[in-house]
C-alpha cells in the first residue's frame, strides 16, 4: 500500500505544485491520477520513487516513510514507464530490458533469460531482442519500456502518460495489454494520464485532480460517473464514454450505461422528446 500524508511540494520560485495532498493507493490495484496540465499528477507520481521529494508531509510504502530509504535502491525496486519509453538508444532491446537486473548484480545468463521471459509477457517477438530502439515502432518501444519495468518483478509499477505519444489504434492495443497484464500480475499500479476515458478504462481507483493536486473526486469509475462530486467533475468527465458495448443499469440517480465488465461508462439521457 502507498499512502500520501499531508504532502506539499513548493518549488524555489514559490510555485505550489502539490498542496496538502492525502491519498491511499490500495495494493494490487490500478490507481489513475487524471487531470489537466499543472494539476500536479506527474509530481505526485515521481514522489513515490523519490525523483521528487516533498517539501512537507510524508509518502509511505507499507507503512514505512520512503524518506528513510536510499533513493537509488528505492527506484530500482519500483518499475517506471515513461511516455517516450525512456530507452537507451545505443543499447539493443534485450540490453534495455536487462538494465535493472544487471545493476542489481543478477548474473548475465539469468538476466538474459528473464529478459526473454518478460518480452513474452508483454507480447513482443523474441526476434526483436537484437534490434535497437530506433528500429522499432512506437508501440513496440512502449512494450519494451513495460518489459524493462517488469524485469525485476517489482510490486509497484509507475506509468507516466505511457501511451500519449502513439496513435489511437496503437494506444487502444496498449491499453488492452495493460488490462491483461494487470489481470495476470496483480501489481500496484499508479498511472498518470490527462485522458478521462483512459482513466475510466484502466483504473480501479480514479483520482481527478485540480490545480495544485487538489482532489476533485476519488473513487471507482462507477462511483464518479454515477455521482459527480461537483460541477467541475461533471464537466471534466463528460457524458459520452466511448464506443464500448453498453447496456442500461438503473441506479437511484437514474439510468446509467455499463460495459461488459459491469463498469459504468456513461449516462442515459432523454433526447428532448421524452424518450431515451
Amino acid at each position: 500500500m502507498i499512502e500520501f500524508r499531508s504532502v506539499t511540494k513548493t518549488y524555489p520560485d514559490g510555485t505550489v505544485a502539490v498542496a496538502d495532498f492525502d491519498l491511499v493507493v490500495p495494493p494490487h490495484r490500478t490507481t489513475v491520477l487524471v487531470g489537466s496540465s499543472g494539476s500536479g499528477k506527474t509530481t505526485l507520481l515521481r514522489m513515490i520513487n523519490r525523483m521528487v521529494d516533498p517539501t512537507s508531509g510524508s509518502v509511505e510504502i507499507d507503512g514505512t516513510p520512503i524518506r528513510d530509504r536510499d533513493p537509488v535502491r528505492l527506484r530500482r525496486s519500483i518499475g517506471y514507464v515513461l511516455q517516450n519509453g525512456g530507452l537507451l538508444p545505443h543499447h539493443r532491446v534485450l540490453d534495455n530490458v536487462m538494465t535493472v537486473l544487471r545493476l542489481e548484480g543478477t548474473p548475465k545468463a539469468r538476466a538474459r533469460e528473464r529478459a526473454y521471459e518478460v518480452l513474452d509477457v508483454v507480447g513482443l517477438d523474441r526476434a526483436l531482442a537484437e534490434r535497437y530502439p530506433s528500429q522499432l515502432s512506437g508501440g513496440q518501444q512502449q512494450r519494451v519500456g513495460v518489459a524493462r519495468a517488469l524485469a525485476a518483478d517489482p510490486n509497484i509499477l509507475l506509468m507516466d502518460e505511457p501511451f500519449g505519444a502513439v496513435d489511437p489504434i496503437v494506444r487502444a492495443e496498449l491499453q488492452a495489454e495493460t488490462l491483461r497484464l494487470q489481470q495476470e500480475l496483480h501489481k500496484t499500479i499508479v498511472f498518470v494520464t490527462h485522458d478521462i476515458d483512459e482513466a475510466f478504462l484502466l483504473g480501479d481507483q480514479v483520482v481527478i485532480l485540480e490545480t495544485g493536486a487538489q482532489v476533485a473526486q476519488a473513487g471507482s469509475p462507477s462511483e464518479i460517473i454515477e455521482g459527480p462530486a461537483s460541477e467541475f467533475v461533471a464537466s471534466f468527465i463528460g457524458v459520452e464514454r466511448g464506443t464500448r458495448a453498453l447496456r442500461p443499469k438503473e441506479t437511484d440517480r437514474g439510468t446509467v450505461l455499463v460495459d461488459t465488465a459491469g463498469r459504468t461508462q456513461g449516462v442515459l439521457v432523454e433526447d428532448g422528446t421524452g424518450t431515451a
